[in-house]
């Protein structure tokens, strides 16, 4: 089984700044670089791992229920933070109809940010809608800033475990949608061949490089900084 996100044995002391396309699946890797003023997207399906990777690396509590500025000026936006805000006016409803308020709530957080704030910006989203891909890109072009994206690839069981987890169970056809779209992508992006993914240019996310990981060697990552030259 693969470790938790928060089980990490001692790092490979490997330093690397991400250009393009990078297959970090079963790899070794102590810290991640990235540019100053960088837009890092955090990606995977319901249950990747993405809440609890911004936690370990930023501190941004999962109580939050607004964008967490990190000691270093990173600034990080999980939709979990919407959600959390929104719960006191209507929680007493099924999530399900007011989903579509925390999505819209955690997009208006992102554009706000990428036009408001200079520094870094860590951002949760799945990913798997091109349409979400593309707004961030472009409030990120609008921005004068470099997008990269760090792709957490893990297979539906092991997500739909980590759904469980942390008790925010995605409806079964909507997940099955993710995983869908995900496979699409990771097809798009050459990742799903016999072989690792050489490393050629990040174009299909229109994003400056593109990280592919999987849980065990994130969990090896101790750092993500933004102080790339």
């Amino acid at each position: 089984m693969t470790p938790p996100l928060d089980s990490a044995s001692s790092p490979a002391p490997r330093i690397l700044t991400p250009l393009a396309l990078v297959d970090l699946r079963a790899g070794e890797c102590e810290q991640l670089r990235y540019p100053a003023s960088s837009v890092l997207v955090f990606a995977g399906v319901p249950g990747a791992g993405k809440s609890t990777a911004l936690h370990r690396f930023f501190a941004s509590a999962p109580e939050a229920e607004r964008p967490v500025r990190t000691a270093s000026g990173a600034l990080v936006l999980d939709s979990q933070h919407a959600r959390n805000r929104l719960r006191h006016r209507l929680g007493w409803a099924p999530y399900a109809l007011w989903r579509p308020l925390v999505h819209l709530a955690h997009y208006r957080a992102i554009r706000t940010a990428l036009r408001a704030d200079d520094g870094p910006v860590a951002i949760h989203d799945c990913a798997t809608f091109g349409w979400s891909r593309r707004l961030i890109a472009r409030w990120a072009r609008a921005g004068s800033r470099e997008l990269h994206m760090l792709l957490i690839d893990v297979p539906a069981t092991q997500a739909r475990l980590g759904q469980f987890t942390r008790g925010r169970r995605v409806n079964s056809l909507a997940f099955v949608a993710h995983c869908r779209r995900w496979e699409r992508m990771m097809r798009e992006l050459g990742a799903r061949g016999d072989g690792p993914v050489p490393v050629t240019d990040a174009r299909p996310l229109a994003s400056a490089s593109v990280v592919i990981i999987d849980r065990a060697t994130l969990s090896g990552v101790s750092r993500i900084v933004f102080d790339a030259a």
